[in-house]
């Protein structure tokens, strides 16, 4: 495993001399001159730079200890996903030599011989059979196969690749390991739980799709090729997608017609890939994420992400995160609403009370600034709530203030505007003098809806589970917010020049008491319909 050349090669279960192997080499240097890729010792270890399906027919050159040399090549047909083959022809001793590496259901069509030991055979009925079943056999392991061919090419044969990638010998057929990360198949579950469809779309063989579904966790019933594709119509995918089919073998038209059919659904569409072909899908698709360690720089200019690490498991982690900081943007907004409609409700209706200012401006002032950001702010460091991952996702035309949030703005609202009222008022009739009464009434009224507030960010912490679920020390900077704003307004009650400043005056612990009193059930009330609500859900849940 990994890319360190140490090893040796076996068959049978048995080690093998590969000096005495002369087909063994040849489909090692076949491997070796077809071939882009690079391999290099570093400091830290063995490095590649290209395709890692190349770089492992270097690693297994290497272990023969061949040396890539420096090749006089003539020509060279690149691999596309039309051909699935890449020819290098080269000249040695006199001769033209094409070498040939693609799916192995190609070049079986295209060779005429193959080669067992040091004897060049015609690849009759039989041998290609047990080609085919050698294939099938690795396919269905979860192995990406490539075969491998050869050609001494006559003199006068045209440097066409119909006339060169004929009358092949084939060498034989390699498997090789591309493992899922051990991190994906749960993040494939996850994704599941949460409402997002993950459809595979790869180049490799049916058989291997297939295989590496399964060990992902992807139940796809089958695997449409490209071929199979070209001949649907569009009702025919929609039915196959429908089905959780994956789909191999694809070309990049294919693959922009999947996530254009997704679209027309309705479905926001997400599309990974790492290389050129992927680029049309990738600038389609809603969200196109390239790899960032191997993706080439025509995918990371098509796409509207790069992922660094090139894990699946970073994409469903992200998810999470952009849940997390949706919920979090919409509990501080509605905490705000909720906190200016209170505001809002107190002063106007004093006014139609025709009542003295119940709040100055300067006291407003020190609100806003002061006490409400503060822990507002906090609000959007809250952790991500449980079951964040088991809702469904939002519809793109969803609205932000959905009906719930307006009742609750209105309702908390309401009882932080009509507390600070009754406060205000309760206090202009305690038979003090005008001037004191009223000087009184403002420093209850200015502290009681400041508290009032900060009693309201405790139903904001969750728009749906109740504090123990939450936990109520889930997030020490709300609680640090907290403690710090009520101990400015203390300041502002007790600090002689903020009380100049803002036009206070000292408050009893009675009078405290009574402040609590009102605004203590603003939470408490809340939180009982919390767990009301919670305990329904977890009953239909179960």
């Amino acid at each position: 495993s990994g890319y360190d050349p140490a090893g040796h090669f076996e068959a049978n279960g048995k080690r093998i001399d590969y000096k005495a192997r002369k087909d063994l080499q040849l489909l090692l240097k076949t491997g070796l001159v077809c071939n882009h890729a690079s391999l290099s010792k570093e400091e830290e270890g063995w490095k590649i730079s290209g395709e890692p399906t190349e770089a492992a027919l270097i690693v297994a050159a290497y272990k023969a200890w061949l040396s890539p040399g420096e090749p006089k090549v003539i020509s060279e047909f690149s691999f596309n996903s039309q051909r699935k083959r890449m020819t290098v022809v080269v000249e040695e001793n006199g001769q033209k030599v094409a070498y040939v590496k693609g799916a192995p259901e190609v070049l079986l069509e295209r060779a005429a011989w193959y080669l067992e030991g040091t004897e060049k055979k015609p690849l009759d009925d039989r041998a290609r059979k047990r080609f085919e079943e050698a294939y099938v056999s690795l396919a269905k392991a979860g192995l990406r196969t490539l075969a491998l061919a050869e050609r001494i090419l006559p003199e006068e044969t045209k440097l066409d690749p119909d006339e060169v990638e004929r009358d092949l010998t084939l060498l034989g057929v390699v498997g090789i390991i591309d493992p899922p990360r051990p991190e994906v198949p749960e993040a494939i579950a996850t994704a599941h739980r949460a409402g997002i469809r993950v459809i595979m779309i790869t180049g490799d063989a049916p058989l291997t799709a297939l295989a590496i579904a399964r060990q992902v966790g992807l139940d796809a019933p089958r695997a449409v090729t490209g071929n199979e594709l070209a001949g649907m119509d569009d009702e025919a995918l929609r039915t196959a997608l429908k089905e959780g089919v994956i789909f191999a073998r694809t070309t990049p038209r294919d693959k922009l017609r999947i996530v254009t059919a997704l679209q027309e659904e309705g479905l926001v569409t997400a599309m990974t890939g790492d290389g050129v072909n992927d680029a049309p899908a990738l600038k389609r698709a809603d969200i196109g994420i390239a790899m960032g360690q191997r993706g080439t720089d025509v995918a990371k200019g098509a796409a509207d992400m790069i992922l660094l690490d090139d894990n699946f498991a970073s994409i469903v982690a992200a998810v999470r995160e952009g849940r997390r900081q949706y919920d979090n943007i919409k509990k501080f907004v509605t905490y705000l609403l909720s906190s200016n409609t209170g505001e809002v409700i107190a002063i106007f209706v004093n006014i139609l009370l025709g009542g003295p200012l119940i709040l100055l401006p300067v006291q407003i002032l020190w609100m806003n600034l002061v006490t409400d950001g503060m822990t507002a702010v906090a609000l959007g460091l809250e952790q991500a709530e449980k079951g964040i991952m088991e809702r469904p996702p939002r519809s793109v035309n969803a609205p932000f203030l959905q009906l719930r949030g307006i009742v609750m703005i209105v309702l908390l609202g309401g009882w932080i505007g009509g507390g600070t009222l009754w406060l205000f008022h309760h206090y202009l009739a305690s038979g003090l003098p005008q001037a004191q009464a009223v000087a009184l009434a403002q420093t209850v009224a200015f502290t009681g809806i400041i508290i009032l507030e900060k009693m309201n960010v405790f139903n904001y912490r969750s728009l749906r589970a109740p504090m123990p679920v939450i936990g109520f020390f889930s997030n020490p900077w709300v609680l640090g917010a907290w403690t710090v704003t009520v101990g400015l307004q203390v300041a502002a009650v007790y600090v002689p020049f903020l009380q100049k400043a803002l036009h206070t005056v000292p408050l009893r612990l009675e009078d405290w008491g009574m402040i609590f009193a009102v605004a203590v059930p603003l939470f408490v009330v809340v939180e009982l319909y919390k767990w009301f609500e919670w305990w329904v859900m977890k009953k239909r849940g179960a």
